[in-house]
């Protein structure tokens, strides 16, 4: 059932957080949900209320109102704006019990470091998906690209992008990287027989995930990529340049279970080709 909950994109009005903030708007407006538009004045290192952080609370509402400004009159979406208090990832992570998705920039310097890092600690510890845009690539482009390992993290993101693919009439690209390092190869621990047993598993693993989705979206185009030359990572990223969304699970079958972002989300984040989902987990 599709939901009902707002979007929200976090803005501190870079270059990269406007362009989030217009993707986050398009995309609403799309989906028919309203947006919001937010803005978190981190007083985490303030002992006690002083006058000028009300001004900082100020300004970032003067802040949000612009973003807002900027694209009224281009999408007709219902927009409101919130400003935030405390520490900038834990507050993100709070709100979004509240909505659909959490938009938030990439790459752009932010109050003692990257948005890449804010992105990477939200991604991490958000409840619900969390899209990364950059400055290049936040239009256009073309297909929804997914990538799979298996895992019930890695269905639920298939899930996400063949809804997502199926919405806005793109086809989707279904990725599965299985790197086979170079050492094994050479040492002859890989046979060639068995090197081909690995890839007929794996492509079965491919063809399940996908299983499902021509009952569920019987007009959706589905192209399936079983790549065994490259890490998830650089597989995914290559197969995504130009393409409209890339969608990764926040950690697959590889990863500790302590660990809130999985080593791939991590790596895809750092160079994302394009605005990049990353969905939560959902255990059932």
């Amino acid at each position: 059932m599709r939901s009902s909950k707002p979007i929200a994109v976090a803005t501190n009005d870079s270059p990269q957080s406007q362009a989030a903030v217009e993707w986050a708007a398009r995309r609403a407006a799309g989906a028919d949900l309203p947006l919001v538009i937010l803005y978190v004045v981190d007083d985490r290192w303030v002992a006690e209320p002083v006058p000028w952080t009300g001004e900082l609370v100020k300004r970032g509402e003067s802040l949000v109102e612009s973003a807002a400004g900027r694209v009224r009159d281009k999408f007709p979406v219902e927009i409101s704006t919130k400003v935030l208090e405390g520490g900038v990832s834990g507050s993100l992570r709070k709100y979004s019990t509240q909505v659909s998705m959490l938009v938030v920039g990439s790459g752009s310097p932010h109050l003692g470091g990257s948005l890449t890092d804010r992105a990477l600690q939200v991604a991490a510890a958000a409840k619900c998906p969390v899209a990364v845009v950059g400055v290049t690539g936040a239009e256009g482009g073309q297909g929804v690209v997914v990538g799979v390992d298996g895992s019930e993290e890695s269905t639920q993101a298939v899930a996400f992008a063949a809804a997502e693919a199926d919405r806005e009439g793109q086809e989707l690209t279904v990725v599965y990287a299985i790197w086979e390092p170079d050492k094994w190869v050479d040492s002859g621990a890989l046979t060639e027989t068995l090197t081909q047993r690995i890839e007929d598993e794996e492509q079965m693993v491919l063809a399940e995930t996908v299983s499902g989705l021509r009952e569920d979206y019987p007009d959706l185009v589905v192209h399936k990529i079983l790549d065994t030359k490259r890490e998830p990572a650089e597989a995914l990223i290559k197969a995504a340049d130009g393409a409209r969304m890339l969608v990764v699970g926040s950690r697959g079958r590889g990863g500790f279970k302590r660990l809130l972002l999985g080593s791939t989300a991590h790596a895809v984040l750092t160079q994302i080709p394009c605005p990049t989902v990353i969905t939560p987990i959902h255990r059932k």
